[in-house]
């Protein structure tokens, strides 16, 4: 794999970081800026909305830009948003600069991953988005529960000023790692292509089920993620200080999940479909009956980030496949997937609560469960080929 991938998943690390970490910081904004707990919650929900329209937004806008370019503004917006926001009193203010860093973060992720699929072969983009989306899994092993420790020690505010540092090196990366000419318009597309004609690839079929699946997978994730902390010190009965313990143990099976999946996702994506998809989803059915056992609750967070993530990053790269007549607008398609995933997970895993801290867990299973009832028209998954653009 080209070094250019490993410097643009430097990015998404300082990126994920942000988006992740904000949930353990929310009860000390509250306090620093005068509001209460379930307006601040909104931040999360403002970042959320910011990935969903901002991945085809600023994928659109970025479309006949160079690469770098579009990349190198993207990481430098993110920066100062956090910047800003270390800075601010007001909590208006500090709303707004998620929605920027959201948007940022949307737009150099819808570009980085159809620049990821050009800077390898044709049919080996599931392992060059397994490097990109490394930098996610990294952010939940370690930058989550980093930014969590420092805003703990230092305030909510250094966690903002470190991520904004982190963006430096990020974009050093970029401007090192990718050369200038490389456009991520028109790459392997016909002279003509147009946004138009990108947009009506949505009207295919199999794209909008792949991107629907991906959405459900992402979205039990999520629901379970979000919530795991009361089930560990609530149902499992352990301290506070074992809750980053599950978190790193969910990233570093996520972390594995894409390794692993990223050499199979280009070749048999049939085989990470059938065999992954049926094991996820008893793997939720087991936590939500063996969690209030430590020792099953450690290892089914590893096993569920792994499958969970395994799953998520190939069907990504399917979206992309799908998406091979749209290749400056596929890479918003698989972005905006994730994040409805990211958003509505949470939403539903919280209408659950009220049945007790295993709802959500339950919520994962049932949403994994429809989505393998979506994936039944799309049985010959293994078969796909590598589509070209349209000539």
């Amino acid at each position: 794999m080209p070094l250019s991938l490993y410097l643009l998943a430097l990015a998404v690390f300082a990126m994920g970081t942000s988006e992740f970490m904000l949930a353990g910081l929310v009860p000390d904004i509250a306090t620093s800026l005068d509001v209460s707990v379930g307006a601040a919650g909104l931040l999360t929900s403002a970042f959320a909305v910011g990935m969903i329209v901002g991945a085809p937004l600023m994928a659109a806008l970025a479309r006949r830009w160079p690469a770098r370019t579009s990349l190198l503004g993207f990481v430098l917006a993110f920066a100062v948003a956090h910047v800003v926001g270390a800075l601010t009193t007001s909590f208006a203010v500090l709303l707004g600069t998620r929605v920027v860093a959201a948007l940022a973060n949307a737009g150099f992720l819808a570009v980085a991953l159809s620049t990821a699929a050009t800077l390898v072969a044709a049919d080996r983009k599931g392992r060059a988005l397994a490097v990109l989306l490394s930098g996610t899994t990294v952010a939940i092993i370690a930058g989550v529960p980093g930014g969590a420790l420092l805003g703990m020690l230092l305030g909510w505010r250094a966690t903002f000023w470190a991520i904004a540092l982190l963006c430096l090196p990020a974009a050093g990366g970029v401007v090192m790692g990718l050369p200038a000419r490389v456009a991520t318009s028109l790459r392997g597309a016909p002279v003509g292509s147009s946004l138009r004609g990108e947009i009506a690839q949505l009207a295919r079929p199999r794209l909008i089920l792949v991107m629907l699946v991906g959405a459900l997978v992402n979205a039990a994730t999520f629901a379970t993620f979000t919530f795991l902390a009361p089930i560990v010190t609530g149902t499992a009965g352990l301290g506070e200080l074992w809750v980053p313990v599950v978190l790193v143990l969910f990233g570093a099976g996520a972390l594995v999940g894409v390794t692993l999946a990223g050499r199979l996702s280009d070749r048999r994506p049939g085989v990470v479909l059938a065999v992954g998809g049926p094991a996820l989803l008893l793997g939720w059915f087991a936590l939500a009956t063996l969690a209030a056992q430590p020792v099953a609750l450690l290892l089914l967070a590893f096993v569920q980030g792994a499958l969970s993530f395994a799953l998520g990053s190939t069907l990504i790269a399917r979206v992309l496949y799908e998406a091979a007549d749209a290749p400056t607008m596929g890479g918003s398609y698989a972005t905006a997937a994730l994040n409805i995933g990211a958003a509505g997970g949470p939403v539903v895993a919280a209408s659950t609560l009220g049945a007790g801290d295993l709802g959500p867990v339950w919520a994962s299973g049932l949403l994994v469960a429809i989505a393998l009832l979506v994936v039944l028209p799309l049985r010959r998954f293994g078969a796909t080929r590598v589509r070209q653009p349209a000539a």
